[in-house]
């Protein structure tokens, strides 16, 4: 068992935004390491967000809502949940001082997540909602750099990975960095690309984005509350279409 954590000085925030405009960004070697290192990787892997694909079975949970999705509604428990130790990863490269750097970020208005959650009752009648997957990143210009994820249900980190997409493309973002090519990410769309070509797309992106993530997703989330509205005041009206479903809507490609 590890104690707690001595308190570690923050990486300035101009400071990482500084490293990710030139397409480096921290790492660290376990929870408790209190030294960073910078990783500029030869080769990124970057989303095409038009092509971001969908399988058939996504398309129909995005489209039932199985999940409540937000964004930025916990930001410290998402990142909290993505430092929590995995099967294949004994370590968690997401350090306590890097941890309490995008909270400085996030509450700066430049790192974002999006959060999954499911109703539990609890036993008791009473309706809880329980965080069961989610990511961050950090948001600059046009661009959002995913950090990590997180799922403790099925499909849960691929919902929230959705909405981010869907969200990006409203608000008129260019490029989604997702740092490191993975079989999975390569089955979602993503495409590997030089560390050159993909500055170079940071730098066609810089410019300010038409909305910001959290004004994209309140778009989709108050289309849910005006259908839930319409259900319950015009009996016999055909309420407007559910968040999920404008989401599925979003995405014309299926893998």
């Amino acid at each position: 068992m590890h104690g707690s954590p001595a308190p570690t000085t923050i990486i300035p925030s101009e400071l990482l935004l500084t490293a990710y405009r030139a397409g480096v960004f921290p790492m660290a070697d376990h929870r408790d390491d209190p030294e960073v290192y910078w990783v500029e990787p030869r080769e990124r892997a970057v989303f095409p967000l038009e092509d971001f694909r969908v399988s058939k079975s996504l398309r129909k949970t995005i489209r039932q809502d199985r999940f409540r999705v937000t964004c930025d509604a916990d930001f410290a428990a998402t990142i909290a949940a993505c430092a929590e130790p995995r099967e294949a990863f004994a370590e968690s490269w997401i350090s306590h001082r890097i941890e309490a750097s995008y909270l400085a970020l996030h509450h700066a208005g430049h790192a974002h997540s999006f959060e999954c959650w499911q109703a539990d009752d609890g036993g008791d009648g009473e309706e809880r909602w329980r965080l069961v997957g989610g990511l961050y990143g950090v948001a600059f210009d046009r661009v959002f750099c995913g950090e990590s994820m997180f799922s403790r249900v099925p499909d849960a980190s691929k919902v929230a990975l959705a909405w981010l997409v869907a969200c990006m493309k409203s608000a008129g973002y260019r490029v989604l960095d997702c740092q490191f090519m993975t079989d999975h990410l390569a089955s979602l769309g993503a495409q590997a690309m030089p560390q050159k070509a993909y500055l170079e797309k940071v730098r066609e992106a810089r410019g300010t984005p038409d909305a910001s993530l959290p004004q994209a997703w309140a778009r989709y989330a108050s289309v849910s509350a005006s259908a839930l509205s319409s259900e319950a005041s015009e009996d016999g009206a055909e309420p407007p279409p559910s968040s999920g479903k404008l989401i599925a809507q979003s995405f014309t490609k299926t893998s």
